[in-house]
């Protein structure tokens, strides 16, 4: 077959053009049992291939036609050896990854500055996480990915581990030296699984990192919508076989997705990849033109500063991909949440993500020079907007210490609990997560101990402004905690 295909797309127009008669769900019936309004806005095309997995267009759960081929083609492109198509988003392909490798009581080293749905993973498979800080960026108060040598250093310590996660590349952009830490891993036998969210596109484009395939990894969740031009919750699970096994992926994967699986998502990942795999090169280097005309501008408005190349000096932060806009606002006297909101009421610009000292801006296959001239613009007039409160400010890196694992998440998870005060709970071991969001970095998981100087850590993001998410309690007055109060060590 050829990257020009898309047997999936191809096959669901074929199935519509004949217009069988639907004894079937959706019950919307190619929209005519819609609300009008709604079947107006988003049209009949779209609605006319949303159906289900009948004969004709193969079923996602056990694939033998149209989408065992388009996964193929995924593969290839790709350069793994079986990819799997997730309408569950990267958070489906990460547990999935996770279940794979690890059962319970097993360790698995993680960096600390993971996603959610890692943590969750680790709650449902009763493992243990092995938690190795990320590289601190003081500059930009930021963590970056981890090193090789922290990696080595955790499986001296922990030589039982079962898997090593790594994050390739961070939601800031920044990449480790993956193939190092992929060889070391190996050496041992062990398994790389990657968080590849924010990578898709980085296979298709020279002047990116490598990919987890590219470095040799086992496994990679990679979000093609993110970056990669396809649709909202869809992502796929890259696969290398040896030391994990496909069938084990795919009997795991359809345990967690839904069977009623959505064609004009799994359509859009199918069309995706053709675009990334015919015209990636061309069209990630126009857009890394644009990022790159949009960093030198960023660069030349006072009080700002856009992360670059610069930073790459160390084996945590070894590659980058500069379609991350990594601005930080702190010379303004603002915060990156004060900034988010600026830009949102006065320019109608929204970010990707802001922090204490920083917003995220992503320059993607669908920007312009005419969107580059419009947040140039926009970044200008801030900048003297708050040019009065303007002053050199260091940027003051607290990140918290990893407090100390009482019990398996899992365990805690299903604990007997109680709720106290937030501000009376140091040295209870926490019951529920605790974290940043975006992009979901824990402060707390289940089963840890609280600590005083992380409660403060929590009461510094609620005073900035920015999200902190996760237990019950919404306004972070009170948490739950193991009825059991000593901790048990």
């Amino acid at each position: 077959m050829s990257q020009l295909e898309t047997p999936l797309f191809d096959v669901l127009l074929k199935h519509r053009n004949r217009h069988p008669i639907q004894f079937h769900i959706p019950g919307h019936k190619k929209g005519h049992g819609m609300d009008p309004a709604f079947r107006e806005f988003v049209g009949d095309n779209v609605l006319s291939i949303d159906l289900i997995n009948i004969a004709p267009l193969d079923d996602l759960h056990s694939p033998k036609g149209a989408i065992k081929e388009a996964q193929a083609l995924a593969a290839e492109a790709f350069g793994a050896d079986h990819t799997f198509f997730s309408v569950q988003g990267t958070s489906g392909a990460i547990m999935t990854m996770i279940l794979t490798v690890v059962g319970p009581g097993d360790k698995i080293l993680v960096p600390r500055n993971v996603h959610k749905s890692i943590m969750s993973a680790i709650v449902f498979a009763g493992a243990i996480p092995i938690f190795i800080h990320p590289e601190v960026d003081s500059e930009y108060g930021i963590s970056h990915g981890i090193s090789p040598e922290a990696v080595e250093k955790a499986l001296n310590a922990y030589p039982d581990t079962k898997a090593v996660l790594v994050i390739n590349p961070t939601y800031y952009g920044f990449s480790a030296d993956l193939k190092r830490i992929v060889d070391i891993v190996h050496s041992r036998n062990i398994p790389v699984v990657v968080d590849e969210a924010h990578g898709v596109h980085i296979k298709f484009h020279d002047e990116l990192p490598y990919s987890a395939m590219e470095a040799g990894a086992d496994m990679a969740a990679t979000s093609v919508h993110k970056l990669g031009g396809s649709m909202t919750q869809t992502s796929i699970l890259n696969v290398r076989e040896g030391l994990v096994s496909a069938k084990r992926v795919q009997a795991i994967f359809s345990m967690l997705t839904t069977t009623s699986t959505s064609y004009p998502l799994l359509a859009s990942l199918d069309t995706a990849r053709r675009q990334l795999a015919i015209h990636g090169y061309d069209l990630i280097g126009d857009a890394l033109r644009l990022a790159k005309d949009a960093r030198k501008r960023i660069n030349q408005i006072p009080h700002l500063k856009c992360a670059g190349k610069e930073k790459l000096n160390s084996s945590a932060t070894y590659d980058m991909d500069p379609l991350k806009l990594l601005i930080s606002v702190k010379d303004l006297g603002i915060s990156g949440h004060q900034a988010e909101e600026w830009l949102r009421y006065n320019a109608n610009i929204e970010v990707e993500l802001s922090d204490l000292y920083n917003i995220l801006c992503l320059v993607t296959l669908g920007d312009t020079k005419k969107e580059i001239n419009l947040l140039i613009n926009a970044l200008s007039r801030m900048s003297k907007a708050f040019d009065s409160e303007a002053a050199i400010t260091e940027a003051v890196v607290n990140v918290p210490g990893i407090p100390a694992l009482a019990m398996s998440p899992r365990d805690a998870f299903y604990a007997d609990t109680e709720v106290v005060p937030l501000a009376e709970a140091d040295n209870c071991i926490c019951a529920e997560f605790v974290m940043v969001y975006p992009p979901g970095i824990p402060i707390f998981i289940p089963g840890e101990i609280i600590t005083q100087e992380n409660i403060r850590y929590i009461q510094m993001n609620i005073e900035a402004g920015l999200p902190v998410q996760g237990p019950e309690d919404t306004t972070l007055k009170t948490i739950r905690v193991i009825k059991e109060r000593k901790p048990i060590i």
